[in-house]
């Protein structure tokens, strides 16, 4: 069966490799269940994958199938699987389980090991295929409801999992109500944690570069949230403006801006960084007065990558809310659609070339 793939270390060796079609006895224990693939999301990681930036293949293989943001149908079931049946929307979780305690409690987002194991993008092969089996763990049911935003179902737990982690730490302040909130970034990731953050009743500024009107600053506006340009306003004047954020969530992929909004964040309140910076640009930050602020005001740096199966199934159901909320409006979200797997190129393209692009995908079958 066909597969877009890459040779990890090699630049621009995104390419169609012919694989074997999986099986439900893949996977043992009569536990497997074969997903028939959709569609599949691709994003920046894919596009750096093939920059030979990151990216490792299995063992024993040249090529690594790209692809983290599944979506499909279920083809067919082992005889010990529950749960699922043929005929369910389906999505995949990314990360697998390693050897660390995390792994084995079941939250493999958060392992300790150098080494990690994530589909399409380390060591285990993705989605950008026809067809691929996996265990009933790391599967999860899409409500038929929602199949008109299918690849953002990976997205949208990455953006769920920032914002649990923030008020999972802030237990810690035994009452926390935060009220205003910043999201730096107007990608994927910022528009869909944009949406989390207003179901959970807060005051959401989501900042990007471009002057409005744009698509993003439609989307914003559709969640009832506000568009802030900041080349129109930058966030220290935000801050000014507003008053200082509760809760930060960085999905820039700029490590200017995710150090500068540590300037930005009240008193104890919680700097999510969800992005990732594989560059080696330098900034100056002004270290002093972030030290005796940051010391003072209980403040908080958090990472978040990734997410395990509980933030899929939150993220799902805030999708689900959104919808009823803001009818039609997370569906903008879905910009370039690529038809079939054949298409490689056209999908790299649209990664390095469309600015505009918030989320390609590729058609890969139809339902």
């Amino acid at each position: 069966m066909k597969a877009i793939a890459v040779t990890p270390g090699k630049p621009n060796s995104v390419h169609l490799e012919d694989i074997p079609k999986p099986s439900v006895s893949d996977i043992p224990d009569g536990q497997g269940v074969l997903v028939r693939v959709l569609k599949v999301g691709v994003d920046a990681t894919d596009r750096e994958i093939n920059d030979a930036l990151y990216g490792a293949a299995p063992p024993g293989d040249e090529y690594l199938v790209l692809g983290h943001e599944s979506f499909g149908v279920v083809e067919e079931v082992g005889p010990n699987v529950r749960g699922l049946k043929p005929g369910d929307f389906v999505t995949a979780t990314v990360r697998r389980p390693g050897g660390s305690i995390y792994d084995k409690i079941g939250t493999y987002d958060m392992t300790s090991e150098e080494v990690y194991f994530e589909r399409g993008i380390n060591l285990l092969h993705g989605y950008l295929t026809e067809y691929f089996v996996d265990s009933p763990e790391y599967i999860v049911k899409v409500p038929p409801g929602l199949k008109h935003l299918h690849v953002l179902m990976e997205p949208i737990s990455c953006a769920a999992k920032a914002v649990q982690q923030a008020f999972e730490v802030q237990r810690r302040m035994k009452v926390w109500r935060p009220r205003i909130a910043y999201v730096l970034g107007a990608g994927q990731i910022g528009l869909l944690a944009t949406l989390v953050l207003k179901l959970r009743g807060l005051d959401v500024y989501t900042m990007a570069r471009s002057k409005p009107p744009t698509l993003n600053a439609e989307i914003v506006a559709g969640m009832e949230a506000t568009y802030v340009s900041s080349t129109e306003t930058p966030l220290d004047e935000l801050a000014r403006q507003v008053g200082k954020a509760d809760l930060i969530i960085d999905a820039t992929g700029s490590s200017k801006m995710a150090f500068g909004a540590m300037g930005a964040l009240g008193h104890n309140g919680v700097l999510v960084w969800t992005s990732i910076t594989g560059g080696n640009l330098g900034t100056e930050i002004p270290t002093d007065r972030i030290n005796i602020d940051w010391v003072l005001g209980n403040k908080l740096l958090l990472g978040s990558v990734n997410a395990n199966r509980e933030h899929f199934e939150s993220g799902i159901k805030d999708m689900a809310l959104g919808e009823v909320m803001y009818p039609g409006v997370i569906e903008k979200i879905l910009t370039n659609p690529v038809d079939g797997l054949d298409n490689y190129e056209e999908m790299i393209r649209l990664l390095v070339e469309e600015k505009s692009a918030l989320k390609v995908y590729v058609n890969v079958a139809d339902e």
